[in-house]
């Protein structure tokens, strides 16, 4: 059985690992000339790395240097908004991992044969038929896995007229900052605008911001570094220590819920499918979960039925964290001081399980 995969990042590597592993013969076609990831950090969550044990790469990202779960949310002034149960946490649900998102495409890149990877291969048509256009040439498989994110080629050529991603309003900032001590992986809000870091295992920090602004617009470190200069700690200190180059701004989208993944021999995962906002910082754990699902289900139940069940498994859950990362991020991006007076009053008093009840169903997660 072959699968052409269309996509070469976390989700696309990580299915082709499964389906090779599986015995399938696989096709990566990648649009850029390498496989890597510019990005900066990712947090693979407890779900996230039970995806990975699938295909025995878990305990390398956990050997990496185990990263606890987020200590919390944080006031501008430093005052504490919430305050997780890390141990708890861990007992609960498992441990964490924080790593560069170069590392990990690496990882995943290193299960897969190098002679089934093709990079500055950019697929022009993909049609239900299981046939990928690139090239001047077609090509045919058994199954066609669109992993190719959030602007798909994959998901327009299936479906031309439903909606395309839309801009939930603000931009990030991402970037990697030298080693210093840091007290853990925690993100403060103010009105309208928020920061986060989070230690990685060579001591280097993640740091990442948010922040409301029209679509579109750029905003350079200098402006950024005053932004955030009168907030607490570490966070002015962090700034002033990144580099121009090395900060990377996106504006937000996500995708409007489909009514299905998948269309004859295609199946679409990761952001292809659902591409979502950053607040539970699931994006990447999801598409682990789908490519891990997706492969099982077809290797087991065959492609017709193995999508068929894929779809049952994945959409429903997908959109749900989906919506419900929309939801939990919406508050920090209040910009009325009345509203997030309200807010910063209303979120300590929340009872002490609160966020450990609310994270179950993404963190429970078993392939």
């Amino acid at each position: 059985m072959k699968v052409i995969i269309v996509g070469g990042g976390i989700g696309g590597l990580t299915a082709a690992a499964a389906f090779h592993q599986r015995g399938w013969q696989v096709e990566v076609l990648e649009r850029a000339r390498e496989f890597t990831e510019i990005g900066a950090g990712v947090s693979i969550q407890p779900n996230g790395l039970r995806a990975l044990d699938t295909l025995g790469l878990g305990d390398r990202l956990r050997s990496c240097g185990p990263a606890d779960p987020p200590a919390g949310i944080r006031r501008a002034n430093g005052s504490w908004l919430i305050r997780n149960d890390i141990h708890g946490l861990k007992r609960r649900f498992g441990q964490w991992a924080t790593v560069h998102r170069a590392a990990l495409i690496d990882l995943l890149r290193a299960a897969v044969p190098a002679q089934a990877l093709r990079p500055g291969t950019e697929v022009r048509e993909v049609r239900p038929d299981g046939t990928v256009r690139h090239g001047g040439r077609t090509f045919a498989a058994d199954l066609v896995v669109g992993a190719d994110g959030l602007h798909s080629a994959t998901r327009r050529s299936l479906w031309p007229h439903i909606p395309g991603p839309r801009y939930v309003g603000y931009t990030a900032w991402r970037f990697i900052a030298p080693p210093q001590p840091i007290e853990g992986s925690v993100e403060t809000w103010g009105r309208g605008e928020r920061f986060g870091y989070a230690p990685m295992p060579d001591g280097r920090i993640y740091c990442y911001a948010l922040a409301n602004a029209p679509i579109g617009s750029r905003t350079r470190l200098e402006r950024l570094r005053e932004r955030f200069a009168h907030w607490h700690g570490l966070i002015p200190t962090l700034l002033n220590t990144a580099d121009e180059d090395a900060v990377l701004q996106h504006d937000t989208y996500e995708l409007p819920e489909l009514a299905t993944y998948v269309s004859g021999k295609v199946a679409m995962i990761g952001d292809a499918a659902h591409a979502m906002t950053p607040n539970l910082g699931q994006g990447a754990c999801q598409a682990l979960e789908d490519a891990v699902t997706l492969a099982a289900a077809a290797d087991t139940l065959g492609v017709r039925a193995g999508l068929e069940e894929y779809d049952r498994l994945r959409r429903p859950r997908t959109q749900m964290i989906a919506r419900r990362s929309r939801q939990v991020g919406a508050p920090a991006h209040w910009t009325s001081p009345p509203l997030a007076a309200l807010r910063d009053a209303a979120l300590p008093l929340l009872p002490k399980g609160l966020i450990s009840r609310s994270a179950a169903d993404a963190y429970t997660w078993t392939p």
